[in-house]
C-alpha cells in the first residue's frame, strides 16, 4: 500500500491506542513485521505540549520510517498548527483521529463525536492538509450510532479534502468495542473511493485478516487489541498473507528474550518508576493466554524495581523452558 511517497509493506498496521502504542511498543511491532506504526493519540491544544506525557508521545528519534503522528482536536485552525508543530518534530504522517469512543474525548466534541458534523469533518480535513507537506490520513468510524451510519459520506469529503489514505473501524461509536464489527460499510466505502482504504475491528488472527481483505476489498488491515502481547501477530499475518502458510508459535525461548527486550526498552525510555508501572499492563497481555498466567502476574506485580521485573521475568521464564513448575509466590 502506499500512502504518499511512502510504501507500507507488508500493509499491516499498528492501530493508535492511547497508553499503549508509545515507542518502545511501536518500535517492537515494526521489528516483528508491522508496516506502519501509528502513534497514540496526541491532544491538538499547544497548551499540553510540554507535559511530561505529551513529550513521551512527541517522542520518535530512532524510529523506523515512516514516522506516522494521530492528532485529536475540534478547532480547524489548532488542528492545523498541531499537524505542523508534529511535522517539524519528525512526523512524516499526519493521521487525524475521528474514532475515539472514548467519553472524555467525545464530551470535548472530539473523536468519533466529530462525525456528526459534516461540515466540521471538511474543514478540519482542509486545514490538516493545506498546512503540512507530508500525507495526512483519518481514522473514522461506520457511524455515530447504528441510526446514523454515515461514514460513506465522511470518507467521500475525506478524499476530496486530499486525505491519503482512510482507516475505518467497524462500529459504530456507541458500540464502542462490544460485539462484532460489520465490515459491509468497509467494503462500500472501499467500492466508492480510489484512494487506500485500510479495515479495522477484531482482526485478531491471520486468517481473520485473510478474511477481512477478501470481505472488503481493502488494501491494507489495522491490527489493536490483538497485538496487545502478541506483537509477533503481525509476522505471522505478513507471512500467511504471503504465502498461505502458518508460521509456527514462538517459543517459550523467544516470547521470553522479547518480553525482556521490551522492559527494558520501557525501563530506559520512562525511567523508574514508570517505567516498571507501565511494564505491568503489557506482562500482563503477554501472560494473558497462558495457563499459568495468575502465577507470572503475581510474579512480576510484586517486582519494584526494574533490576527485579526483569529477573523474575527471566526466571519465570526460564524455569517454564527448563520444564519445570515456577516457584510458587509468597503472598
Amino acid at each position: 500500500m502506499q500512502i504518499g511517497p511512502h510504501r507500507i509493506d507488508p500493509p499491516l498496521l499498528l492501530a493508535p491506542m492511547a497508553g499503549v502504542t508509545d515507542k518502545p511498543f511501536r518500535q517492537l511491532c515494526k521489528r516483528l513485521g508491522a508496516g506502519l506504526a501509528m502513534s497514540e493519540m496526541t491532544i491538538s491544544d499547544p497548551r499540553f505540549w510540554n507535559t511530561r506525557k505529551s513529550r513521551h508521545r512527541m517522542d520518535h528519534a530512532g524510529e523506523p520510517d515512516p514516522v506516522g503522528v494521530q492528532i485529536a482536536g475540534t478547532v480547524p485552525a489548532v488542528m492545523a498548527e498541531a499537524a505542523r508543530y508534529n511535522v517539524d518534530h519528525g512526523a512524516q504522517i499526519i493521521d487525524i483521529n475521528m474514532g475515539c469512543p472514548a467519553k472524555k474525548v467525545c464530551n470535548a466534541w472530539a473523536g468519533s463525536a466529530l462525525m456528526q458534523d459534516e461540515a466540521l469533518v471538511g474543514r478540519i480535513l482542509d486545514a490538516v492538509v493545506n498546512a503540512v507537506d507530508v500525507p495526512v490520513t483519518l481514522k473514522i468510524r461506520t457511524g455515530w450510532d447504528a441510526d446514523h451510519r454515515n461514514a460513506p459520506a465522511i470518507a467521500r469529503i475525506a478524499e476530496s479534502a486530499g486525505i491519503a489514505a482512510l482507516a475505518v473501524h467497524g462500529r459504530t461509536r456507541d458500540q464502542h468495542y462490544t460485539g462484532n464489527a460489520e465490515y459491509d460499510t468497509i467494503a462500500a466505502i472501499k467500492a466508492e473511493l480510489s484512494i487506500p482504504v485500510i479495515a479495522n475491528g477484531d482482526i485478531d488472527s491471520r486468517h481473520k485478516a485473510a478474511e477481512v481483505l477478501r470481505r472488503t476489498g481493502a488494501d491494507a488491515v489495522m491490527v489493536g487489541r490483538a497485538a496487545q502481547g502478541r506483537p509477533w501477530i503481525f509476522r505471522e499475518i505478513a507471512h500467511y498473507l504471503a504465502t498461505g502458510e502458518l508460521l509456527p508459535a514462538p517459543s517459550l525461548a523467544e516470547v521470553r528474550d522479547v518480553l525482556l527486550g521490551h522492559l527494558q526498552a520501557l525501563h530506559a525510555f520512562y525511567g523508574e518508576p514508570a517505567g516498571v508501572r507501565i511494564a505491568r499492563k503489557h506482562l500482563g497481555w503477554y501472560a494473558k493466554d497462558r495457563p499459568e498466567n495468575t502465577a507470572f502476574r503475581a510474579v512480576v506485580n510484586r517486582a519494584e524495581s526494574a533490576e527485579a521485573q526483569i529477573a523474575l521475568t527471566r526466571d519465570y521464564f526460564d524455569a517454564l523452558s527448563a520444564g519445570e513448575a515456577p516457584l510458587p509466590v509468597a503472598a
